[in-house]
């Protein structure tokens, strides 16, 4: 049945080639001109992508009173060059605010007042955008930056954008050139890589060709999705660029492999599109199903940065799959012959080679390859007991020439005790602490005295609790207070400006007070930094309790990425069952077997494991890293199970139809023999595309993470190609014998498969 299907979707793509073709490039041109890109809808923010019951979540709530839920704040800090800030230079920054408060979805803009040494001053610019979108937040800094131009400060004053969303928007279009870049690379990598494989001119780029194609309208087709729902996350879009390219080019080279092979047994150039279609459109098939289904497991993870990438890349492997049926075929056979010249593909032309060698050794000794490979694989599984989780970093870094990384700069010289992105204790009081400092000063100084915080930034510094009364008994709150105090006035102008600064502290109720602490341990990709954030959590809640707070809670990048971690492990334990069930039945599926399934799944364990193992020996012991990202295991689990069995897929599929004309370890022989060039060539264009975005993504500010995920799973992907797919594997199906087929009795001699209908004579 499968194979007349196949048969079918062959000859329908050799027949109407032309048309096909033509079908998907206009497919792909109006949806790059209609549809909006993926880099537009993806979603930056890991912490906001947390369960809502996540702690650091919870203390997000708290501060809600400082800002409108949907508000935006975006710092931008003006500093002298030498100096203290002048009563002009204030006059030009009242000017400057006034610009800002112009640019497009600007609701406010607030004075934050000026630094300890008055050269600096801080202003907060509240917007009403979605700030988790790439597009909307870097619309928004584009039109903050030419006001700041248009503003024609003083010559000594400077004015830049500093905090989290400044800092996401230069960061998100370096990521953008390191995609790119990573995508130029991957491309050249594998057409070289493809010349050397095939030694002819046309067929790499008829290999690769469906899957940059698929690249082009996959993204706007999921950026479509996304306006209907579909949740995107940051990683789909160079994920979607590596799957595409990586496993696409993979399920093209079983195509064009066995159509190579079928010109070689004497066939006509459409017969051999037709039959080799035929003979692997299933191994494509469910290769690429197994891939769809692992990562739609993804959709189970509470954790939203993973549950977002499931779908939409699916939707592109779905998209690559039907490419790769019809497409590639239609491409074949219109080149014809040609795709292989210079090479030579007459009848009787091919030859065994390396594959064919090893494999026939391997059999002959099953016990002995299949013991080594336990051993060896077994041993670099052990490596993952000193495994140490270092987190995800909640938010990415400026780069280094950036307008962003000088804003921050000068709020860390200028404004030492609040950086860029503290981490914020936040305490909600049953009363305004204006009416009632004693507690809110008594917390601020135990919370000083905590050995994990290296400065603590309070409502209470430069003012005592006495004058925080007497203040807003003669000024009301201290968000309502002008810029400069008016003529007349008897507070001294430093008084006037640290109480308005208090409104960074103090909600306009004077209910809910935040504390921003600057971490001894600060980096939230280090184990030094996450071992920290139960200590201070339990040290909150004792503080909290000691000042009559009703509520409490610890927010910032280094406890959000300590959440990250624990939700990620939950979120592991939960799809591991589930992803192992639906690739098992997938399996059974297409083996006809219920014994395969079993060893198959198990080789891809172990498989995952050992490069576990090594990547915790390469990445965490021998470079002497705190730990690897939390990212990694989960992310290495649903891309090496899924990707692993594309090859198990293949091999095993040739084996039974091998072993329905010659005994079974002939058919092994034969089998690798003619398959492990595929899934060598296959296992090298998939592991260096991964390998090749690492080193793309490295190149940017924050991008270690995501290199070091690519990096293991490259690993992975080649161990598994070389190894146990090739190795392992076969060696287990010689010594199971006739038991790998069970309960059927398909793959064993005298039980051909069926063969396919030749094309009608008017298509060739």
């Amino acid at each position: 049945m499968m194979h007349r299907f196949f048969a079918a979707t062959g000859r329908f793509a050799v027949r109407f080639r032309w048309a096909v073709v033509a079908a998907w490039v206009v497919a792909a041109v109006l949806a790059t001109l209609f549809l909006p890109s993926l880099a537009s809808v993806s979603k930056e923010s890991n912490t906001a992508q947390l369960p809502a019951s996540s702690p650091s979540l919870y203390a997000a709530r708290l501060a809600a009173p400082f800002h409108d839920p949907d508000q935006t704040p975006v710092l931008v800090v003006i500093a002298r060059g030498d100096g203290t800030v002048t009563s002009a230079d204030i006059t030009a920054i009242g000017r400057l605010a006034a610009r800002l408060g112009k640019v497009a979805s600007v609701q406010q803009v607030k004075d934050l007042g000026d630094s300890a040494d008055r050269q600096a001053v801080q202003l907060e610019v509240l917007a009403h955008i979605d700030v988790a979108t790439a597009a909307p937040a870097q619309q928004l800094v584009a039109g903050l930056r030419e006001a700041i131009a248009a503003s024609a400060l003083p010559r000594d004053l400077s004015a830049h954008l500093a905090g989290p969303v400044a800092v996401q928007a230069d960061a998100s279009q370096a990521g953008q050139t390191a995609v790119k870049l990573g995508e130029v690379l991957s491309i050249v990598f594998i057409v070289a890589l493809l010349l050397v494989v095939f030694r002819a001119l046309l067929a790499p780029l008829l290999t690769l060709a469906p899957a940059l194609l698929v690249t082009k309208l996959a993204g706007p087709l999921i950026g479509l999705a996304s306006k209907a729902g579909l949740p995107v996350s940051p990683l789909d879009q160079f994920l979607m660029l590596i799957l595409t390219i990586g496993a696409g080019t993979d399920y093209g080279l079983f195509l064009v492999f066995r159509v190579r092979e079928e010109l070689r047994a004497g066939h006509a150039p459409h017969d051999a599109v037709t039959r080799a279609l035929a003979r692997v459109g299933e191994s494509i098939t469910f290769s690429a199903a197994t891939v769809i289904a692992a990562l739609l497991t993804m959709l189970l993870a509470t954790f939203e940065l993973y549950s977002s990438i499931g779908a939409p890349l699916a939707i592109a492997l779905a998209l690559m799959l039907a490419a790769d049926l019809t497409l590639l075929p239609a491409l074949l056979a219109i080149v014809g012959r040609a795709a292989f010249w210079p090479s030579r593909t007459a009848r009787g032309t091919e030859r065994t080679g390396w594959w064919g060698r090893t494999a026939g050794r391997a059999v002959a000794h099953p016990a002995a390859t299949l013991a080594f490979g336990l051993v060896a694989f077994g041993a670099l599984a052990t490596a993952v007991l000193g495994y140490r989780p270092a987190g995800m970093p909640a938010a990415p870094a400026a780069p280094g020439s950036s307008d962003s990384a000088a804003g921050n700069a000068v709020l860390a010289a200028h404004f030492p005790a609040a950086t860029s992105n503290p981490t914020t204790v936040v305490l909600r009081f049953r009363g305004p602490a204006w009416d009632d400092p004693a507690p809110v000063a008594a917390a601020q100084r135990r919370l000083a005295a905590l050995p994990q915080f290296d400065s603590l930034a309070g409502p209470f510094g430069a003012l005592t609790p006495g004058q925080l009364t007497t203040l807003h008994a003669t000024l009301g709150g201290p968000a309502a207070i002008p810029p400069v105090p008016p003529p007349g006035s008897r507070i001294p102008p430093a008084t006037w400006a640290a109480y308005q600064a208090d409104s960074q502290f103090v909600s306009p109720d004077g209910r809910t007070v935040l504390f921003d602490a600057r971490l001894v341990h600060e980096d939230p990709g280090s184990n030094a930094a996450l071992g920290q954030v139960p200590v201070i959590r339990a040290a909150v809640a004792a503080i909290a309790r000691a000042a009559g707070a009703s509520a409490y809670g610890v927010t910032g990048d280094v406890p959000a990425a300590y959440d990250v971690g624990q939700v990620s492990d939950a979120d592991l334990l939960r799809i591991f069952p589930v992803a192992i069930f639906l690739i098992g039945l997938l399996l059974a599926l297409v083996m006809r077997s219920l014994i395969a399934p079993l060893y198959l799944i198990a080789s891809v364990m172990l498989s995952y494991l050992a490069a576990w193992g090594l990547s915790v020996l390469l990445f965490q012991d021998a470079a002497r890293a705190g730990g690897l990202f939390t990212g990694i295991p989960f992310l290495m689990f649903i891309f090496l199970l899924a990707l692993g069995e594309d090859y198990n897929i293949l091999v095993m599929t040739r084996i039974r139809e091998e072993a329905s004309r010659i005994p079974l370890r002939q058919a092994v022989t034969r089998a690798l023999e003619r398959t492990g060039p595929t899934v060598s060539s296959a296992g090298l264009i998939l592991a260096g595309t991964f390998g090749v975005f690492a080193l793309a993504v490295s190149r940017q500010p924050g991008g270690a993470a995501d290199a070091g995920i690519l990096a293991s799973i490259a690993i992975g992907i080649m161990m598994d190609a070389f190894i146990v797919r090739t190795l392992l594997v076969p060696a287990t199906v010689a010594l199971l014998g006739r038991w790998n087929w069970w309960p059927s009795s398909h793959g064993t001699p005298g039980q051909p498969d069926p063969e396919p209908e030749p094309a009608p004579a008017h298509c060739c």
